[in-house]
């Protein structure tokens, strides 16, 4: 029997779900499920859904929006739906390569105890075309080489690069919530390589929709600033509990340890400077909430200049 994969799209946009699911039901592995899960969208999300007789999409609605504040909240009930022995969580706007499944299917075959798959990625706009290319990884790693590369040299990664046991998530207690998903994705994905590591593609077998409209581009800054307090305390947490075995491991732990203050630090620098981005006048509310996030006044100034130079990128 070969192996089933759950495609889970939390809808909302209808701009590009059309691709989205083509893309899905062009797959050369034809063992899969699409979950669709309508959140309340104001747009003609079940119209487009019900274009298609293929019986392996399954839809489903919300009575009420739950918004992107809680986004993940549809992320973990789109999994409850699922019943494949895979998950992939994907935007309404993102599309898979057609060998996608295959190639992951291959690569569960080589590492039957792996319990997250990472898809090598590219970039599109909003006209399909191709804007970057995520960097190349080694075909398997540690959890320690996994955080230390996302940290330290910046990787770039979305939710849906990622491909989970279904079993092994649930009881793992699914995606993990923070406000707007705010790493999120991260988390869940270090929660699900601790034990057993990360199998990555060398081959770009997934497409990442940048838009204006993403979550990453929207929503309240208090709320995401609120979200990395978050992260910071649950990650403190977790590289305590870690116990590497391997001698490179214990260098990935330590430089990780070292380096946790200037990283988080540095994701409130970048997240004031693009509110600044769009209004100088918000320094002075920042100045007043330095104290909160503990930032020294020196760092706001840093972010000025940061948003300055946002700014002007946008021009």
């Amino acid at each position: 029997m070969s192996i089933k994969f759950s495609v889970l799209i939390p809808a909302y946009k209808a701009k590009f779900l059309k691709k989205c699911i083509d893309s899905i039901l062009n797959q050369s592995h034809s063992n899969f499920e699409v979950i669709i899960l309508n959140d309340a969208s104001p747009e003609n999300i079940k119209n487009i859904v019900g274009e298609y007789s293929d019986e392996r999409i399954k839809y489903f609605e919300n009575v009420t929006n739950v918004g992107a504040v809680n986004v993940v909240d549809n992320w973990n009930k789109c999994l409850s739906y699922s019943s494949g022995d895979f998950v992939i969580c994907m935007g309404d706007d993102d599309e898979l390569f057609q060998d996608c499944l295959e190639v992951y299917g291959s690569l569960i075959i080589k590492y039957p105890q792996i319990d997250i798959f990472h898809a090598k990625t590219i970039l599109i706009n909003e006209e399909s075309n191709l804007i970057d290319i995520q960097e190349a990884r080694p075909e398997y790693e540690s959890v320690y080489s996994l955080m230390w590369h996302r940290w330290v040299k910046n990787r770039i990664q979305f939710i849906g690069d990622f491909l989970y046991k279904r079993d092994t998530l649930i009881n793992k207690g699914g995606f993990y919530k923070l406000p707007l998903a705010w790493a999120s994705d991260d988390i869940t994905a270090y929660i699900s390589a601790k034990e057993n590591g990360i199998v990555n593609t060398s081959k770009p077998i997934f497409k990442y929709r940048v838009n204006s409209f993403s979550i990453t581009n929207t929503g309240n800054i208090e709320i995401k600033m609120n979200a990395i307090v978050n992260e910071k305390k649950w990650s403190l947490g977790f590289l305590q509990e870690l116990v590497p075995s391997d001698s490179l491991d214990i260098l990935y732990k330590e430089l990780l340890v070292n380096y946790c203050d200037k990283f988080f630090l540095k994701k409130y620098l970048i997240t004031i400077a693009e509110d600044l981005s769009n209004s100088y006048l918000h320094f002075f509310k920042w100045w007043v909430l330095s104290g909160k996030y503990n930032i020294s006044k020196k760092y706001l100034v840093y972010s000025l200049f940061e948003s300055v130079k946002m700014r002007n990128n946008r021009k």
